[in-house]
């Protein structure tokens, strides 16, 4: 599932191509449930033909390109979205539910299990779709004091399943949320409103941290993305041992273990996320 960083690459590897380039023609499969609102791919095909590439941004998991005459399109990448970029003559496969041509090169939207979704929006204004998402975790709006309110609300659930809450924590998935616990030595079964407010602050600290750590490192790649991102993370991190059977913790060296939380298969090294209580 993309994650921030994943979804950063992909802006780039769209912008970096065809930045300033005019669409010619734009292709879509109409049925497709990422086209979730009525009429999105018909006026897609029908304005954007003419228009030039200006501007994009990421946030969480989706992503936004603007085109000249105030058009907006916006991408969600859902479980299996990617963003590719194919030779101008490239035949759309089955997948592909948004293609977008150029006269050098072909923009593909794939997305194999379509729970990703597809938005469009003509004016000047920000689109109430993309301005409503919640603050990135590395803007001045992710404070200390708003992760604290947020866990106070969610005091019940385990931080674990807390921190995949998007409207608090945009961009973080699994991988993600075990790494920033793993750093904060917080065990991924505390109950969210157990934390005391120096873990609060090791939360908001490593959870920034992780977020600069994996921009740098994934979306700063260039524009290939490997099939298997662990040969090219830091054997310190936690993402390089958390799926090895016998894997263990590049900080303490002890067993990790592994186990279902919220849903979600979860990693932890129990020597240095202790559960309290």
């Amino acid at each position: 599932m993309p994650e921030l960083a994943e979804v950063e690459f992909f802006r780039k590897r769209w912008h970096q191509t065809a930045a300033g380039q005019t669409i010619t023609a734009v292709l879509t499969h109409d049925r497709a449930k990422i086209f979730r609102r009525g009429r999105t791919a018909m006026a897609l095909r029908s304005a954007l033909p003419g228009r030039k590439l200006r501007s994009s941004a990421a946030s969480a998991k989706q992503l936004c390109f603007r085109f000249g005459g105030d058009l907006w399109v916006g991408l969600h990448l859902g479980m299996s979205g990617e963003l590719r970029v194919e030779p101008a003559g490239y035949a759309p496969g089955k997948h592909d539910h948004l293609v977008l041509r150029t006269a050098r090169h072909t923009l593909v939207f794939t997305d194999p299990r379509m729970f990703g979704g597809v938005e469009f929006h003509r004016g000047a204004g920000t689109p109430g779709w993309w301005s409503r998402l919640a603050p990135p975790i590395l803007s001045p709006a992710f404070t200390v004091d708003a992760v604290a309110a947020f866990l106070h609300r969610r005091a019940r659930a385990p931080i674990k399943a807390v921190l995949l809450m998007q409207e608090r924590f945009p961009g973080i998935g699994n991988w993600m949320a075990d790494e920033v616990l793993w750093r904060a030595a917080i065990h991924p079964r505390r109950l969210a409103g157990s934390l005391r407010p120096a873990e609060v602050r090791a939360l908001w600290r490593e959870g920034r941290r992780v977020c600069r750590l994996a921009l740098a490192t994934i979306a700063g790649r260039g524009d290939y993305l490997p099939p298997d991102l662990n040969a090219h993370i830091p054997a310190t991190w936690l993402f390089r041992h958390r799926w090895a059977d016998g894997g263990r913790c590049p900080k303490t060296g002890c067993p990790l273990v592994r186990e279902e939380i919220g849903g979600r298969t979860t990693c932890w090294s129990p020597a240095r996320q202790k559960l309290r209580g």
